[in-house]
């Protein structure tokens, strides 16, 4: 029974996504990850929906996720009730000024621990969901 209480909070356990992106550049140096940063528009753009629904919420990205990457997500909702606070707001605009100055949603990037962008998928994924997790831990591994 204990046993099969562990599993269901393994499988419940929700990604963590970092806030800041200066943070997240520090615990991806300590743990030797890779960030993986996502624009999205979380409550008007449809395609950022999906990828979030069917990719960045999906078990198997979950379970490679969490050994791998540090996750940054910087939405930019246009529903008053989902809008961040302005800190919050600040930080995903200067993020936009550095690495989506067109404005493209949804866009994730995979960068190095400084930053640099290694990788650039612009809308959703054009494969599956186990093809894409396989394609980012590739990556991750190639750089460990």
């Amino acid at each position: 029974m204990k046993l099969i209480t562990l599993f269901l909070l393994l499988t419940v356990i929700p990604i963590n996504w970092e806030p800041d992106f200066n943070n997240a550049k520090k615990i991806a140096k300590e743990k030797h990850e890779l960030i993986l940063l996502n624009f999205s528009g979380s409550d008007w753009c449809g395609p950022c929906i999906v990828l979030r629904r069917d990719y960045l919420e999906s078990q198997v990205f979950s379970d490679m996720a969490n050994s791998n990457l540090v996750l940054v997500n910087a939405d930019f909702p246009r529903k008053k009730k989902n809008i961040g606070t302005p800190e919050q707001v600040k930080r995903n605009e200067d993020l936009a000024e550095i690495y989506n100055k067109e404005g493209s949603f949804p866009l994730t990037l995979l960068l190095d621990a400084d930053g640099k962008v290694i990788k650039t998928w612009h809308g959703k994924p054009e494969t599956t969901p186990e093809q894409w997790t396989a394609e980012i831990k590739a990556i991750c591994d190639s750089k460990k």
